[in-house]
This record gives C-alpha cells, sequence and structure tokens, in this order.
C-alpha cells in the first residue's frame, strides 16, 4: 500500500503536466486553428532563450558545476548514440535514418517541467544547462547524421546558443545585467512551459499512428540507453548523487517530437519515428512515478 500511495501522490504531482498535455491534444483532434509554426518559432526564437539567460545568470550552482554538467550531457549522448548504433545495426534497422530518434530525449517541452517538478528549483537549472546543450548538439550535429539533410542554419545563429554564452559570459565577468533586463527574460520566460507541453500535445494529435510496431523498438531503445547512459555519463563525471538522478531523467525522457519532424523532412521513416515519440511518450506517464522514485527524487521520499 505505501508503494502505491507513492505512485499515486507523484501521479497527482504530474497531472497538471499531463491536464495541459491534454488540452494540446484535445485541440488537435477537434480541428481548431492552433499556430504550431507561429508557437514554435516563438518557443525556440524567443521564451526559451530568454529562460535559459534568467536561469543560468541567477542559479547558485558554481560555474565548475555547470561545466560538469554539460560535459555529463555531451557524454552521455555520445555512450547513448554509440549504443543506439549497434543496437540499431544489430536489429538491421538504417542506422543514419533512426539514429536522431533513438539518441535525442524530449529534454524540453517535458524534460524541464518534469525535472523542477522532481528536482526543484536546482534541478530546473541541472535541466537548463542540459537542454541548452542538448538542443544545439541536436538541431547542429544530429540533424546532420540524416541523410540529404541540408539548408540548416549555421550552428552559431542558434538563439539558445547565444543567450547561453551571454549567460555565461556575465557569470565569468561577474556583470549583473540591469533588472529590467532580468524581468523581461524571466517574464517571457514564464511561457516557455506551458507553450511547450501545448505543442507536445498538439504534435502528438496529429502524428500518425502507423508504424508504431517499429516505433515500439525504438522508444525501448530511447528509453532504456537514455537512462543507463545519463546515469553513467553523470558518474563517470562526478556529478552528486542527486544531479545524476536529473541527468539520467533527462535522458529517459520519450523521443523528441522534433525528431520526427527532422525524420518525415529527410528520411522515409517518418512513420517509425511518429510511432515511437507516441509510445515512448505514453509509456513515460505511465512510469515515471516509478522512474522519480529510482532515481531518488524529493518528491518521491
Amino acid at each position: 500500500m505505501g508503494v502505491f500511495h507513492i505512485y499515486f501522490t507523484i501521479l497527482s504531482l504530474l497531472a497538471p503536466l499531463m491536464v495541459v498535455i491534454g488540452v494540446g491534444t484535445a485541440w488537435g483532434k477537434m480541428g481548431h486553428p492552433f499556430p504550431a509554426q507561429f508557437i514554435t518559432v516563438l518557443a525556440t526564437n524567443v521564451t526559451t532563450p530568454a529562460l535559459v539567460f534568467y536561469t543560468l545568470v541567477t542559479t547558485r550552482l558554481s560555474n565548475e558545476i555547470m561545466a560538469t554538467v554539460a560535459s555529463a550531457t555531451v557524454l552521455s549522448l555520445a555512450l547513448c548514440m554509440a549504443i543506439s548504433a549497434a543496437a540499431l545495426k544489430l536489429c538491421k534497422l538504417p542506422v543514419r535514418k533512426l539514429l536522431q530518434t533513438t539518441t535525442f530525449p524530449n529534454a524540453g517541452n517535458l524534460g524541464l517541467p518534469v525535472t523542477q517538478l522532481a528536482f526543484g528549483d536546482s534541478g530546473l537549472t541541472t535541466s537548463i544547462a542540459f537542454f541548452a546543450v542538448c538542443s544545439f548538439i541536436q538541431h547542429t550535429l544530429g540533424v546532420r547524421t540524416l541523410p540529404s539533410a541540408s539548408g540548416m542554419p549555421a550552428p552559431w545563429k542558434s538563439p539558445i546558443l547565444i543567450a547561453s554564452l551571454a549567460a555565461v559570459a556575465c557569470r565569468l565577468l561577474g556583470y549583473a545585467p540591469p533588472q529590467w533586463i532580468m524581468e523581461s527574460a524571466q517574464l517571457l520566460g514564464s511561457m516557455t512551459v506551458p507553450l511547450m507541453l501545448l505543442g507536445l500535445g498538439h504534435a502528438l494529435a496529429l502524428i500518425p499512428a502507423s508504424g508504431l510496431r517499429l516505433g515500439a523498438l525504438i522508444s525501448a531503445m530511447r528509453l532504456v540507453f537514455g537512462l543507463a547512459s545519463g546515469a553513467a555519463a553523470a558518474w563517470l563525471v562526478g556529478l552528486p548523487a542527486d544531479m545524476i538522478g536529473n541527468i539520467a531523467l533527462q535522458m529517459g525522457m520519450p523521443c523528441a517530437v522534433v525528431s520526427y519532424m527532422y525524420a518525415r523532412r529527410y528520411t522515409d521513416m517518418g512513420d517509425a519515428a511518429a510511432g515511437a515519440v507516441l509510445i515512448s511518450t505514453a509509456v513515460f506517464l505511465v512510469i515515471a512515478p516509478f522512474l522519480l522514485w529510482l532515481l531518488g527524487s524529493p518528491v518521491a521520499g
């Protein structure tokens, strides 16, 4: 009974996230107008960079810890990519077409709110650093693993990268931005999580259900390899126990919706990627309370 009590307690804490995702899904199913492209561009180019800048400037974590988190992120993605490539090849599946879907987690519109819920404000700071590095790698190096991927913008033009570098410069130079800049960044950044959750729900409503069989295999790789890679990388770079759980949780997120979009655009595996997003998201929401308990989240204590 104690285990069930903990499970449903954590599930109730996740309920607001699922409600917002559900609103986006219902909106899409009912066919109401939804400016998905506008919201994606707004979140990617404005609100998320604002959230990244504000959080990295105001965090109490030391510069050394932030650098270690960045190192753990790069290492965990490299480990996950290597393991996924070997597994895809063993299963005789097209490695280049599916590698991005199995490697990169939904660290933004699901990872940020879940890790904040699980590990508090310090958890949000860690996940922001993880997300900034992960997002930059996915949209630059990651997408270029796909065949025929071309026309991508230059890496240094990424607003998230620019915001991250600006925040790092402020911390290293000891510069405190004017209050109006920080309040503006905080206000814009507060829009990020609701926009991302609504966008995720709407995207899930429109993703075709074909390719579920292969999608189930890909989603299993994403969740299992992600968790293992995140925990191993965080342990190897020497992060404290709570941050190991945080990185593992971030890496154990479902397949990123943007991976499906890239797969549909640049490959013929769009349906398989869609099935992976659908199944991995559904499975994650079911097992999330258990994962929070397993990874030492305070809300599961």
